[in-house]
C-alpha cells in the first residue's frame, strides 16, 4: 500500500480563524477529512501531521524518507527560511510537493523565496484547502 505524509508547518494549526481573508475558513481537521477521503478511495494510507517546531518537521520528512512515502509539505514561515527542510528533504530520495493555501508570489516580497521549490518535485499554491486535494491528485499520479 502506497502512503503519503501531509506535514503542516507553524501556524497551521489556526486555519479557520487566522486571517480568513487569506488562507480561508477551512480548519486543518476539515482539510485532513478531504484528504483522508481521497486517501481511501485511492487506496493510500495517509500520515497527517502538523507542528510549530522545525527540527520536528526535519524528523518528519526523514521518517516519511525511510517509509518510501510521498510527501505534500505545507512547511507554512519555514519555507522562506529553512535551509534544514531544504536538506532534509534532498537527503531523502522520495517525491515532495510543496502546498500553499495563498499564493505566496501575491503576496509579501519575502515570500517568493522558497528554499522548498528547488527541491521539490512541484508546488501548488493559490486554491486555498484544495490546494492540497490538487496535491493529493498530482503526488498520487506521480507514485503511479
Amino acid at each position: 500500500m502506497k502512503v503519503v505524509h501531509v506535514l503542516n508547518g507553524p501556524n497551521l494549526n489556526l486555519l479557520g480563524t487566522r486571517e480568513p481573508s487569506t488562507y480561508g475558513t477551512a480548519t486543518l481537521k476539515d482539510i485532513e477529512a478531504a484528504l483522508q477521503k481521497k486517501a481511501k478511495a485511492a487506496k493510500v494510507k495517509l500520515v497527517f501531521r502538523q507542528t510549530n517546531r522545525e527540527g520536528e518537521l526535519v524528523d518528519w520528512i526523514q521518517e516519511a524518507g525511510a517509509a518510501k512515502a510521498g510527501v505534500l509539505l505545507n512547511a507554512g514561515a519555514y519555507t522562506h527560511t529553512s535551509i534544514a527542510l531544504h536538506d532534509a528533504i534532498r537527503a531523502i530520495g522520495v517525491s515532495v510537493i510543496e502546498v500553499h493555501l495563498s499564493n505566496v508570489f501575491a503576496r509579501e516580497s519575502f515570500r517568493h523565496h522558497s528554499y522548498i521549490s528547488p527541491v521539490a518535485k512541484g508546488v501548488i499554491c493559490g486554491f486555498g484547502a484544495a490546494s492540497y486535494e490538487l496535491a493529493f491528485d498530482a503526488l498520487i499520479s506521480h507514485l503511479a
